[in-house]
C-alpha cells in the first residue's frame, strides 16, 4: 500500500521523496480576449449597424413615405419636409388622405419608423465610443444621436396628433414640425459627429503604430 507524503517524511526524514502535484490550469488560455480582439467584435457590431441603419432609412424616407404620396394625391408626407409645414398644409394632407391612409402612416411611425431612431441612435453611440477616447469628448458626440433619437420618435407621435384632426391645433401642428425640423438637424449633426470620431480613431490608431 502507497504511503502517504507524512509517513514517507517520518521515515526518511528530509530524503524523503515526495511527489509534486501541479493543479491544472483553470483558465484556458484561448479564451482569452485581448483589446484588438474586443474592438474587432465592437467594429462588427458597428459595421452591421450601420447597414442595418441605411436600410431602414431607405426603406422609411425613400420607399415607404415616397410611396404613401399616391395616396395623399402626391402631397408629401411631414415626416420629409426638412424645413417644416403649416396648419394649412396639414390641413390639406388630412383632406386628401383617407383613415386608413392615415392609419398606414401610423403604421409606419409604430414600426419601422421606431426602429430606425433607435439602431442608429445606439450604432451612433457604439461607433463614437470606439473611436474616441476622450470622455468629454464622446459625451459631447454622443449628444447629437442621443437627441435625435427622443426628438424623432417624440416627432412620430406628434405628426400622428396633428394629422388625426380635420381641423388640426395649431399648437400640435407647431410641435410637430419644430420635432420635425429638429429631428433633421440632429440627424445630419449625428452624421458629422460619426465622422469625427472615424478621423480620431484613425488618428489615433496611426499615432500608436
Amino acid at each position: 500500500m502507497a504511503k502517504t507524503p507524512a509517513q514517507r517524511i517520518k521515515k526518511h526524514g528530509a530524503n524523503a521523496a515526495v511527489p509534486q502535484h501541479h493543479l491544472p490550469s483553470v483558465i484556458n488560455p484561448t479564451t482569452q480576449r485581448s483589446p484588438e480582439k474586443a474592438q474587432n467584435n465592437g467594429r462588427l457590431i458597428v459595421i452591421a449597424g450601420v447597414v442595418a441603419s441605411l436600410f431602414l432609412f431607405w426603406y422609411v424616407h425613400l420607399l415607404t413615405l415616397n410611396q404613401m404620396t399616391q395616396l395623399s394625391g402626391g402631397m408629401a408626407m411631414p415626416d420629409s419636409l426638412i424645413g417644416g409645414f403649416s396648419t394649412d398644409y396639414v390641413h390639406q394632407l388630412h383632406g386628401a388622405m383617407t383613415d386608413d391612409a392615415r392609419g398606414q402612416l401610423s403604421y409606419i411611425h409604430k414600426t419601422a419608423g421606431t426602429l430606425f431612431p433607435l439602431i442608429f441612435g445606439f450604432t451612433w453611440l457604439l461607433l463614437i465610443g470606439t473611436n474616441v477616447a476622450r470622455k468629454a469628448l464622446r459625451w459631447a458626440l454622443w449628444a447629437a444621436p442621443l437627441l435625435f433619437a427622443v426628438v424623432r420618435l417624440w416627432s412620430n407621435v406628434a405628426v400622428d396628433a396633428a394629422l388625426g384632426s380635420a381641423t388640426p391645433d395649431a399648437g400640435q401642428v407647431a410641435l410637430a414640425s419644430t420635432l420635425t425640423v429638429v429631428g433633421w438637424v440632429l440627424f445630419l449633426l449625428s452624421l458629422l459627429a460619426g465622422g469625427a470620431a472615424v478621423f480620431l480613431g484613425r488618428r489615433r490608431s496611426k499615432k500608436s503604430a
